[in-house]
């Protein structure tokens, strides 16, 4: 995955844009009446790829990820969807180690979404 994001530390300005970059991120599409979710279909194959098997290997090892993952499924999302999700939240917390410096911790990474769940 790294090597599909490339190595110039400043390439990407924030989690976002390089969540775009990888094609984990939905696209909205919003007129004065109408709200439309979708997918987005224009990326990096080798890196949607390895990302996709990256959240699915994560969701039976991770509890965070596999609470995230459970959550996502409640919300009535199929499950690409919800593992799509897994998977965007997975380049948010390397983008956040890689900021940092700092290795992947499973408390730090999924916290917040662990206290939501638990109330």
């Amino acid at each position: 995955m790294l090597a599909e994001f490339g190595d110039d530390p400043k390439r990407y300005s924030n989690a976002k844009a390089r969540k775009n970059y990888a094609g984990t991120s939905p696209i909205t599409r919003a007129s004065g009446k109408k709200k439309i979710v979708a997918a987005r279909f224009v990326h990096n194959d080798r890196l949607i790829d390895a990302l996709m098997t990256q959240a699915a290997r994560a969701i039976s090892v991770s509890p965070g990820a596999r609470a995230y993952y459970d959550k996502q499924r409640a919300r009535d999302a199929d499950y690409n969807a919800a593992l799509r999700q897994v998977a965007n939240r997975l380049v948010g917390i390397l983008h956040g180690c890689l900021k940092t410096g700092t290795h992947y911790d499973e408390a730090t990474a999924w916290s917040h979404h662990a206290e939501s769940l638990a109330a």
